[in-house]
């Protein structure tokens, strides 16, 4: 698993339903286990990296 130590894990989450082709997922799937992660791990940095992007900073726990 690629863990990246300078950043915590959040203590709480919440769940975000996304509907797509079910043959993007599949791909999505399959890479994801190539690289040993979970779908949820990279969504989860997709998100964090769009919001940075956005904000033109890094996220931080308080935003």
């Amino acid at each position: 698993m690629n863990v990246q130590p300078d950043r915590p894990v959040e203590e709480r989450t919440a769940r975000l339903t996304v509907l797509i082709d079910p043959r993007k997922k599949a791909v999505f799937e399959r890479l994801c286990a190539q690289e040993d992660l979970t779908p949820s791990q990279v969504v989860r940095r997709l998100i964090r990296s769009y919001i940075e992007e956005r904000q033109g900073r890094p996220w931080t726990a308080g935003d």
